[in-house]
């Protein structure tokens, strides 16, 4: 049983259990929002250009807001800045249910709904990290690590292709008003976690020389620092994603595209359900170090494969390399970072996670549009491990790190 998913915690920690169950759910109904929105857009305009700016409307505002929600997540009551950001997003899914209740549904109300609802985001996500740290023990933090892998992965999975089928039977608005019945348990169980403190730091500090002493801090420590641009770099240079269409449209068109978004996910997926191995791992750095490699090996034969079915295995296995070093990230970052600290590099870590993928869309699709599809994914995997090797060479501390727990 040390290999599987370890689910004591949940038995034992009523705050993180409330927390858990709550932040799942919610997580779930946002994933059937990630749909549904793109959908109405190009509903309503035809145009691939309009579901594009809506990615960009929502990234902006959360690349400010995810580093000021570090500081307040360090300043702040962390458990009432989760329950302020999650009713406003709530209130943002009742806004787009009117407007798509509207005989003719305004476009500009699901862009300006859609950043609001992204900027708080950055809000919620470093109190949520930082609280997790708050209230569950040093010595549960892989078991936490892992247990919120599986569970957004599942949720990544099911999600999407859930919310397709509500669009499909019951329309957009009956779609955004299950995602906020998802906020509703979160809010439910946010208020009933109980005992948790106010920091007691920060107060003596400006906004700004709080968050440029937190930069400082993730700047002084090698480790840290290699645990962001390993993942920054593998996802700028081995995430295809912007050409899961054009593979889908020689593989069979929109229902091969579903697979191809899904096949991460469900490697990762299937691979926290056996994770119980990685609290026995100490050297953190090298675990990272490898396991993103081995996400640009398994890019690099994805990008050769001619066959789908061998195609998307190595999309899981890629997946599950993600998750692995997903894991060690969270653990080393719980490990080193103190807690007086932990929500303003949240918000960095935030930042890091965000913006590689959309870089690596963009620079997927320019190489692809130059040399071709197969062509820009396995030149990618190959950047990846280089750049793996580059940050470990550069980084010497973050390859080294062993944890004293």
């Amino acid at each position: 049983m040390k290999y599987f998913l370890d689910y004591g915690i949940l038995k034992r920690n009523k705050n993180f259990r409330l927390l858990f169950i709550g932040q799942t759910i919610s997580f779930f109904g946002t994933m059937i929002t990630s749909v549904v929105l793109p959908y109405q857009i190009y509903q309503l305009t035809h145009s691939t250009l309009m579901v594009g700016l809506l990615s960009l409307f929502q990234l902006l505002p959360l690349l400010f807001t995810a580093l000021i929600g570090g500081v307040f997540a360090d300043r702040y009551h962390r458990q009432f800045l989760l329950f302020f950001s999650e009713s406003i997003i709530a209130i943002g899914c009742i806004l787009l249910a009117i407007n798509a209740h509207l005989p003719n549904p305004k476009i500009w109300v699901l862009f300006v709904v859609a950043s609001i609802m992204s900027a708080l985001t950055g809000l919620h996500r470093p109190a949520y990290d930082s609280i997790k740290q708050q209230i569950v023990d040093k010595k549960d933090f892989p078991a936490v690590s892992a247990l919120v892998t599986s569970a957004a992965s599942f949720s990544m999975i099911a999600g999407p292709a859930i919310g397709g089928l509500i669009i499909a039977h019951f329309g957009v608005v009956t779609t955004y008003l299950t995602d906020l019945a998802t906020f509703i348990v979160s809010l439910t169980t946010l208020i009933l976690m109980s005992n948790i403190p106010r920091p007691k730091w920060l107060h003596d500090q400006s906004t700004l020389a709080a968050l440029v002493s937190g930069l400082r801090y993730a700047k002084s420590r090698q480790e840290l620092m290699g645990t962001y641009f390993v993942d920054f770099f593998a996802m700028i240079f081995g995430m295809p994603t912007a050409l899961f269409p054009a593979i889908a449209y020689t593989h069979g068109g929109a229902k091969t595209l579903g697979l191809l978004y899904a096949a991460p996910a469900f490697g990762a997926f299937l691979f926290s359900l056996v994770s119980g191995w990685t609290k026995h791992i100490r050297y953190h750095g090298r675990a990272i170090a490898i396991s993103a490699g081995l996400w640009g090996v398994s890019i690099i034969f994805f990008g050769l494969a001619s066959n789908l079915w061998i195609a998307l295995f190595f999309l899981c296995l890629a997946g599950a390399f993600d998750a692995v070093s997903g894991i060690f990230r969270s653990i080393m970052w719980n490990d080193t970072i103190p807690n007086d600290y932990r929500g303003r590099l949240a918000g960095i870590e935030m930042i890091s996670y965000l913006s590689g993928p959309k870089l690596g869309d963009t620079e997927a699709g320019l190489v692809a549009a130059a040399f071709g599809v197969s062509f820009s994914i396995v030149s990618g995997g190959i950047l990846c491990i280089i750049s793996v090797i580059g940050c470990c060479y550069i980084f010497p501390k973050f390859l080294h790190y062993r944890s004293k727990s």
